[in-house]
C-alpha cells in the first residue's frame, strides 16, 4: 500500500471498510471497538443516520459553489453557530490548520493595527500543537515538530510553560498580539490547563492589548463535555479555533471571533476555494444540533467520568496518571512500557487507540458511544495492560 499511497502518517496495515456507531470492520471481517473515531472526528460514530441523510439529501442539491456567493446551509449555519457559541462571526475553513492560520493572520492584522509592526509576537504554551503548515509548526510548543529540515520556521512566536504563574509576570508586552492556548494539550499528552492559570493568563493578555485565542480544534464541539472547552476553565476568548469533530467526518474547520476581534478581517485578508462549502455545512448542522441536544453534553462528561473512574479503579501498576475532560483521556504509563507496543495489542485485540505525547495512550471515543462499547472497549484495554504487568 506504501506504494500507491505516501506513508507520511506510519499507517497500520489494516484496511477499514465500514462502521456502525463506535464499531469498525475491516476488509476481513474483523470488528473493532473504536476509541479514536478518526482523531476525534467521527463525533457521532459511524454510519450516524441523520448525518448520513442529511448528506445525502445535500448531495442531490448542491455539493459546491463558489464563495463569491452565498450558500443557504452556509448561512443557515453561521447563524447556528454563532447563536450556540455567542461568537459575532465565523470564517469557515477545510481543517484545524487552516482554522488555526486564519486565527494568526488575524492577530497580526490586529497588532499591527493596534500597536504598529512591533505588536507581532503570538505567545503559545509548551506542549501545545496547532497543525502542520509551517505557520502553526512554528506556533507548536514541541521541539519535535521542529525538525531542521523545514527550516527556516515562521517568526515571531514564543512559548511559555502552562500553569506557570512566575511565567505569566513576563509574558506579555506591548509586542504581544495575542495568547493561542489549548484548553486541553491533545498532541502534547493529554495535559490539562489549570482553570485559575487560565483565566489569569487571558486576564494577563488582555491588559497587554492583546487577543486571547484558544485553540479548541480537539477539544471544542463537545469533545470536553461542554460545547466549547474554555467554557470550563472560565475565560471568554476574543477567537476560537474549531474543526475535527466540526461536521462528523467531512473535512471543515472554523474561526470564530467576537468583540474586538470582529471586523478585523476584510474582503480579500483570508479566502480559501473550498471553505464552508454547502456539503460540510449540512453535516456540520447535524452535529451542532445533535451535541446542543437534551443531555447530550452531560452524558459525554458522564461516560467520561467513568471511563477515568474505572481505569483508576483497577490499580494497574504500569498506570502513572489517568486524566483528562469529557471523552477527550489520557492514561499515561511508566516509562519502562513502550505506549506503541500497547497500541499494536490493543489492535491485534480489536481496540483502537492512539497515542500522544511520549507516554500517553489517548481515547477519543465517538461522543455517542454507547455503555456497551466502553465497556466492550475497556475489556480489551484492561487485558492488554494486564500483558505488561
Amino acid at each position: 500500500m506504501e506504494k500507491k499511497i505516501v506513508n507520511n502518517y506510519g499507517s497500520f496495515d489494516i484496511v477499514f471498510v465500514r462502521g456502525e456507531g463506535a464499531t469498525i470492520f475491516d476488509k476481513d471481517g474483523k470488528r473493532y471497538i473504536d476509541f479514536i473515531a478518526g482523531i476525534g472526528v467521527n463525533s457521532l460514530g459511524h454510519n450516524f443516520a441523520p448525518l448520513v441523510q442529511a448528506v445525502q439529501r445535500q448531495a442531490e442539491k448542491q455539493l459546491h459553489i463558489s464563495n463569491y456567493y452565498f450558500s443557504d446551509e452556509g448561512i443557515a449555519y453561521a447563524d447556528e453557530l454563532l447563536a450556540a457559541t455567542g461568537f459575532d462571526g465565523a470564517y469557515v475553513a477545510n481543517s484545524g490548520a487552516e482554522a488555526n492560520e486564519a486565527a494568526i493572520k488575524l492577530a497580526r492584522k490586529y497588532g499591527c493595527i493596534n500597536g504598529g509592526a512591533k505588536r507581532r509576537i503570538i505567545c503559545t504554551l509548551e506542549k501545545s500543537f496547532h497543525g502542520r503548515t509551517l505557520a502553526t509548526l512554528s506556533a507548536t510548543g514541541q521541539s519535535q515538530f521542529h525538525p531542521p529540515h523545514f527550516a527556516p520556521y515562521v517568526e515571531g512566536f514564543k512559548t511559555i510553560k502552562a500553569n506557570d504563574w512566575d511565567a505569566l509576570a513576563r509574558a506579555f508586552d506591548d509586542t504581544t498580539a495575542a495568547l493561542l492556548i489549548e484548553c486541553v494539550q491533545g498532541e502534547g499528552g493529554v495535559n490539562l490547563v489549570d482553570s485559575e492559570w487560565a483565566k489569569a493568563a487571558a486576564a494577563a493578555a488582555q491588559n497587554a492589548g492583546a487577543l486571547v485565542m484558544a485553540d479548541e480544534v480537539q477539544t471544542g464541539m463537545g469533545r470536553c463535555g461542554t460545547l466549547l472547552a474554555s467554557e470550563q476553565l472560565g475565560f471568554a476568548p476574543d477567537v476560537v479555533t474549531l474543526a475535527k469533530g466540526i461536521a462528523g467526518g467531512i473535512p471543515m474547520g472554523a474561526c470564530l471571533f467576537r468583540g474586538k476581534a470582529n471586523g478585523v478581517f476584510v474582503a480579500g485578508d483570508h479566502q480559501s476555494t473550498f471553505a464552508g462549502n454547502p456539503l460540510a455545512c449540512s453535516a456540520a448542522r447535524v452535529v451542532l444540533k445533535t451535541i446542543t441536544g437534551n443531555n447530550f453534553l452531560e452524558n459525554v462528561q458522564r461516560k467520561g467520568n467513568f471511563i477515568r473512574e474505572q481505569i483508576a479503579n483497577w490499580n494497574m501498576p504500569i498506570v502513572k496518571e489517568v486524566r483528562g475532560r469529557g471523552l477527550m483521556i489520557g492514561v499515561q504509563l511508566l516509562e519502562k512500557v513502550k505506549p506503541f507496543d500497547v497500541e499494536v495489542l490493543c489492535l491485534e485485540k480489536g481496540l483502537c487507540v492512539s497515542l500522544a505525547g511520549k507516554d500517553v495512550i489517548r481515547f477519543l471515543p465517538p461522543l455517542n458511544i454507547t455503555d456497551n462499547e466502553i465497556e466492550e472497549g475497556l475489556a480489551i484495554f484492561k487485558s492488554v495492560l494486564t500483558a505488561f504487568v
